[in-house]
């Protein structure tokens, strides 16, 4: 496709889309996670593009504001993985590079099992192959880091508390209140400036925490496929959220070549070290690249 691609449809819904980079470069498929848009990966594609990839980067369904479907079934990851899929079927079909973060790359992961003549190589950040993550839920003290997720069940009150955490953080009278937020997010200001625009301000909030309610309407054939793409996962050394036993277990998941790399930093490493993890993803593209040539 030699044309820039700003929306796709699926169904019913329209996805805004982030495509930039040389429109003849390898496409480089980017998924967003938790709380936020297509603009986590802006610190990112400008060393994608300088290496020659074009970078594809989707706001996600109840992000859009075009693909906001009320109910959290219609958040359920086989209707994730059909927005992907329609998303390289609009770009022309051909097979790409997937990279995703956080729910983003757990989106990735199950694209990947399902439908792997779509994926050439899939690099994972931060969010490990499901079925890892589910183990690490009983066997290490991931349920305590992720305890929100049990959290984000309860109707309505999640929303409320959210918005009202990220408008007192925003009070310019109550700077110790952005003190605290960045040091337990691991957010800094910009990202904590782009998600209350962007999310909270822009009503994607409630269909976002839909992703989260729609958690166990799973089916688990697909939970338990392995993934045959040639893959990298990323972890960071200091992430919150992720125990580091979840790359360990991630390996299993995966018939093809795989690789797993640490990088200094929190959960939110497209942001901290988008150098670092175009090298990465750079070089699991480039394996295949070479083998094919």
């Amino acid at each position: 496709m030699n044309t820039r691609l700003t929306v796709f449809s699926h169904d019913g819904l329209t996805f805004d889309v982030v495509d930039a980079g040389p429109l003849d470069g390898i496409p480089v498929v980017l998924l967003h996670g938790f709380p936020q848009t297509a603009s986590e990966w802006d610190r990112l594609t400008p060393y994608l593009h300088e290496r020659g990839y074009r970078t594809i980067a989707p706001t996600q369904r109840g992000y859009s504001p075009g693909a906001r479907p009320r109910g959290r079934f219609a958040y359920r990851m086989s209707a994730l993985i059909g927005d992907t899929v329609a998303l390289i079927e609009a770009l022309g079909g051909d097979p790409v590079y997937l990279v995703g973060h956080d729910w983003g790359s757990a989106v990735a992961w199950s694209t990947a099992a399902a439908r792997p003549e779509l994926v050439r190589t899939l690099t994972s950040v931060s969010v490990p192959h499901p079925m890892a993550f589910a183990r690490t839920m009983f066997t290490t003290t991931q349920l305590f880091r992720t305890f929100y997720l049990v959290l984000f069940q309860i109707p309505w009150v999640p929303e409320l508390v959210v918005s009202r955490v990220f408008r007192a953080v925003n009070s310019p009278s109550r700077p110790g209140l952005r003190r605290r937020a960045r040091a337990l997010s691991g957010m800094d200001d910009a990202q904590i400036d782009r998600v209350s625009r962007e999310v909270i301000g822009a009503g994607a909030l409630p269909y976002a925490i839909n992703w989260y309610r729609a958690m166990m309407i799973v089916d688990p054939r697909r939970v338990l496929r392995k993934v045959i793409a040639p893959t990298t996962h990323v972890s960071s050394a200091r992430d919150h959220y992720i125990v580091d036993r979840n790359s360990m277990l991630t390996a299993r998941y995966v018939q093809g070549p795989f690789a797993h790399e640490v990088l200094d930093g929190t959960h939110w490493i497209p942001e901290e070290r988008p150098a670092e993890l175009a090298a990465v993803i750079t070089t699991r593209t480039a394996s295949v690249t070479t083998q094919s040539e």
